[in-house]
Parts: C-alpha cells; sequence; structure tokens
C-alpha cells in the first residue's frame, strides 16, 4: 500500500487532488488509518488514479468522471472516449467560425482592406 505522499507522485496527481476526490468519493483510499487518519491507496486505486488523471485532461469534467465510475464500465471507454472526441471536434469547429466571424467584423471595421 501506498501512502497519499507516494501515491501523488506515482499517478501525477495532488495530494489536494486525491484529498477531493476522496472526500466526493470518486477515488476513496483503500484503508484510512484509525489513528494517525493517513490515507492509503493500493494497485487498483493507481489504475483508477490514472484514469482519472486522463479523464481529467481530456476535458472531463468532475461529473462526467463520477457518472462514469458509477454507472459504467471499462467495456464503456472507448465508447465514452470517443464521444467526448466528437463533441470537442465540434467545439473546434464552433471555434472556428468565431474566429471567422471576428476577422470578417476586423475586416469591416478596416472598410475591408487587408
Amino acid at each position: 500500500m501506498y501512502r497519499i505522499g507516494e501515491f501523488a507522485s506515482m499517478t501525477e496527481l495532488t495530494k489536494e487532488t486525491l484529498r477531493y476526490y476522496a472526500d466526493i468519493k470518486l477515488l476513496e483510499p483503500v484503508y484510512v488509518d484509525p489513528v494517525n487518519h493517513y490515507k492509503y491507496y493500493d494497485n487498483h486505486s493507481y489504475l483508477m488514479a490514472r484514469l482519472l488523471f486522463h479523464l481529467r485532461r481530456f476535458g472531463f469534467t468532475i461529473q462526467e468522471m463520477k457518472d462514469f465510475v458509477e454507472k459504467r464500465s471499462l467495456d464503456d471507454l472507448e465508447d465514452i472516449l470517443q464521444e467526448k472526441k466528437r463533441k470537442l471536434n465540434r467545439q473546434i469547429e464552433e471555434i472556428t467560425v468565431i474566429i471567422q466571424d471576428i476577422d470578417s467584423f476586423i475586416d469591416e471595421g478596416n472598410g475591408g482592406e487587408e
């Protein structure tokens, strides 16, 4: 088992993030020492922590991560990631249109000159 500091280093999550995930029951330690309240994690926790690290990096909200952990299985992961990818691509398209609109607005303000 790993103490929270060691586990944080291993997973690239901060101790604060791990404490927060424990508080919201997203990733709870496998053991909390009743005397000193140290939190301990195991290898299964490591796999879940790395998954959560990546989901967060991929733009998943805390609620989306909780929904996945509570309601879905790893078998669904590829489908979930594909759907996130589609959403991100739609956002890219929307942002591209906004950028083009800004450029057009600037051009109009300059009398249409470049």
